[in-house]
Order: structure tokens, then sequence, then C-alpha cells
């Protein structure tokens, strides 16, 4: 048998581990599951005969060169921060590696080592990035084709709670890791181009410089600037786009009330508060506010950020409960940032039977024989529960597919790399769609930012 190692059993593995589990039989697969706690990893196995839950501490060097001596092929679903290890691990045995995060500037120095050793090692291999890349290269592949020049090319996603399930004003719920929802957008301005204008925002006007977009068939969201849009250009292949845009989707109105926390200083992640663990809800906020020996907390904050009362900002606010002089948030030496993630968790934590929903779309512009047209490919996917989620399914599936392509040696190109080349994409989107993840495209008009050419 074939032995693939799963290290990491966290929110996105559920659907990763089901998928090869269902295929261990016809694939000669032994799917073993390495995690601090296999508490998860059992649950996900239930009893399967080709699954095994073991527990291991990653700092182990000893224990975990052993578990990537013994596979065939290893994925790490761990935090971006701990793969180095474990590539560096997969090099000197000679085994492949997936992981669905981004291609860090470590594990881009192992790209030579890998294919002097003819290993695959892929990467952004998840949804975001990931399906992004594998559905956005097939059609830019499609266009370059037809001899056509590109104009525009805007990438949107989101994972965000399903209609049934919405229950808060937020309209939000966390359907990933919330660390990286508190801190979404810090570490530098966004920057992107738009009719060949270069464009920068910075952390602290991000979430009011939002974009509207209609995904057919589902409704209105809004989208704020991803950080990094440009590097993007050379990955594609789209050097001299003049419009280049990623952005995260949300529901309309929750960026203008995320701003909030931004202003006050409640997502910053570089310093810790004294007390912190006993301190309530309530003493979180007057944190952030200036003293006074007569007002109130929330009337401190209404004045500071200028909150009508009868403003839904400010039910929201109230919703979280945030005001609360007893509960306490029992986190010690904790940032800004872990403690507002303590009090989200409270309201948006996906309860047992809760759905969520992922919202990706790409529009494409392009010119040919003088003439400018425009696709919109959407893809909307729905959870089943807390467990098996939309997220876990567009993060785990193309992970599963991709290991047991590399497996069988249908992928074969060595090295450090992502999905964006034909070979690696277009099987893994044909095996996406039987597993309900498909993209629905349709000819739009071509409106682009600036039909008048007036400078923007």
């Amino acid at each position: 048998m074939k032995n693939i190692l799963i290290i990491g059993a966290g929110k996105s593995s559920s659907s990763l581990i089901k998928y090869l589990l269902d295929t261990s039989d016809k694939e000669n697969l032994q799917v073993t599951i390495a995690d601090i706690s296999t508490e998860n990893a059992l649950k996900l196995i239930n009893n399967h005969k080709n699954g095994k839950a073991i527990t291991l501490d990653i700092f182990d060097a000893q224990q975990r060169e052993n578990e990537i001596k013994n596979s065939d092929v290893v994925i790490s679903m761990l935090p971006a921060r701990f793969h180095i290890e474990v590539a560096k691990d997969c090099i000197k045995f000679e085994k492949h590696l997936v992981t669905a995060s981004y291609i860090s500037e470590e594990m881009k120095k192992l790209d030579k080592a890998a294919k002097e050793k003819g290993l695959i090692f892929m990467n952004e291999i998840g949804l975001d990035p990931g399906l992004d890349h594998m559905s956005a290269m097939q059609i830019i592949d499609r266009i370059r084709e037809k001899k056509a020049k590109m104009l525009l090319f805007e990438s949107f996603c989101g994972g965000l709670v399903a209609p049934e399930s919405d229950t808060n004003l937020w309209n939000y719920k966390f359907t990933w890791n919330p660390r990286n929802v508190v801190l979404a957008g810090q570490g530098g301005a966004a920057m992107f181009k738009q009719e060949g204008t270069y464009k920068y925002i910075p952390y602290h006007k991000l979430f009011r410089r939002t974009e509207f977009l209609n995904v057919h068939g589902t409704g209105k969201f809004e989208a704020y600037a991803n950080r990094d849009s440009l590097k993007y250009r050379s990955v594609y292949g789209l050097d001299n786009i003049p419009t280049m845009y990623r952005g995260t989707i949300r529901k309309v109105g929750f960026s203008r009330a995320w701003n909030i926390f931004v202003q006050l200083g409640m997502t910053d992640d570089s310093y810790t508060i004294e007390d912190s663990k006993n301190m309530s809800y309530r003493d979180f906020v007057n944190l952030f506010l200036a003293y006074s020996p007569s007002d109130s907390v929330e009337l401190k904050l209404r004045s500071y950020l200028k909150i009508d009362q009868d403003d839904i900002m400010w039910e929201k606010l109230v919703e979280l409960d945030i005001f609360n002089p007893k509960k306490k948030i029992g986190l010690t030496n904790a940032t800004p940032a872990k403690m507002l993630q303590k009090v989200l968790e409270d309201s948006w934590t996906l309860q047992e039977n809760d759905k969520d929903m992922i919202v990706m779309q790409h529009l494409f512009g392009y010119e040919l024989n003088g003439e400018k047209y425009q696709i919109e490919s959407s893809l909307v996917v729905l959870g089943e529960n807390q467990t098996y989620t939309a997220m876990a399914k567009t993060v785990g599936l193309p992970v599963a597919i991709a290991a047991l392509k590399i497996l069988k040696g249908e992928i074969k190109k060595p090295g450090v790399q992502l999905p964006i080349s034909k070979e690696v994409y277009e099987p893994i989107l044909k095996e996406l769609e039987n597993h309900g993840v498909k993209f629905t495209e349709r000819n739009v008009e071509y409106l682009g930012y600036n039909p008048n050419n007036v400078v923007g």
C-alpha cells in the first residue's frame, strides 16, 4: 500500500481526509493523520480500515523524520510558518510534498534541490490560493490561444455564512482560522492596478475602499483589496495588463462595521495588554477610549467614532455583547487582536448544523480584432454542516486530488510550484466538478473602469 501522511487535522482537513479514505480501497492507500492531538483525526477517520491517527509533535525532529521517511507523499496542513521543517525533511528523504499555503521565500530556496531529486512540491493548491489560480489560468490560457490581448483580470473570493444560517447582523461567521480574519489586510498597503494606474490603500483605509460585485444568481456583495495583487501579473503571464485586482468578498455592510475595530486599534497584534486575563469585554473596549469621570463607555465610543444610536453599526456592536462588564477575556498577556478574536468567537462560531458558503468570482476583459469582450466566471459552494464545510471542501479536495495524482505519476513536473500549468489544473478541475465544485461562465458586456479614457 502507498502511504499518504497528512500532518495537521484542523478545520480544513475533513473533506481532504474523507476523499482519500473514500478512494483508498481503489487506489490501495494507507492514510496516516498526524497531529498533536488525535481527537479530531479519530473522529474524521471514523474507524475506516485504511485510516490511522498518530500523535505527532512537529517540533520533535526524530519523530517527524521517522513518519516522513515511512510515507510516499506528505500533505502539510500545518500553519504556513511550520511547512519549511517538513519540506526540508521531504528533501532529505526524497518525498513529494503538498500544501495549501502561499509559497514562502524559504520554500522557494528548495526549488533546485527538489528538481535535482525529481520531487514535486505543490503549494497554493487550496481554495485561495489554489482554486482561484486553476480556474483563472484555465480561462486565461483559453483567451491566449485566441491570440487576444488581456485588458482586465479581477478575482474575488470569500468564506461566508450560507443564507439559511445567516443569523447575525454582521452576516458573517468564522469558516476558517479566526486569527487570520482578525489580522486580514495587515502587513503593508494593498496594491493593485486599474486602467494602467497603480493604486495603493493603507491598512487604516482598507475597509472603507470597497468594490461592489453581483454574483449571478446569488446576490450583491462587497470586496476589499487583497494585500498584493501585483505579484500575480508575472505568475499568470499578465505583466502588461492594465487592470489587475484581487479582493476578499464579504456581505455588504461588513467592511464599514469592521472598520470600527481597525480605527480603535483592536486588530493590533504588535503588543500585549497588562492584566488582559482579568479584563471584562467592557474593559477591553474602554482601553481604546479617552478617560472620563462621567461618560459611559457606550457614550464615549459613539462620540469618538460619530455613530448615531439608531445606526445599524451600533446595533452590530451591541449584538456582540462587547459592553458586557461580567464576561472575562481570560487570556494572559494577550494582544488586542487576540482579545478581539475571543470576543468574536462567542458570536461567530459555526454551530453544529450551520452551513457556510464559498463565493468566488473572476472577471476577464480582453480585446480581439478591435472588439472588447468580458467573461464572468463564478463559483458558489454550500457546506453541509459544522464539520464538512464548504471551506473544508474547497481547500481539502484540491489538496487531496493533487496528492493522489502526484502519487500516481499523473503530475510529473518537479520543483517548488503552484498549480498554474495545464497538466495540473485541467484534471483537478475536472475531478472537482464530480464533487459539485463547478464554475459558471457568462459572457457579459465589457465595461472596464474607464470607458472614456480619462486619467484615473
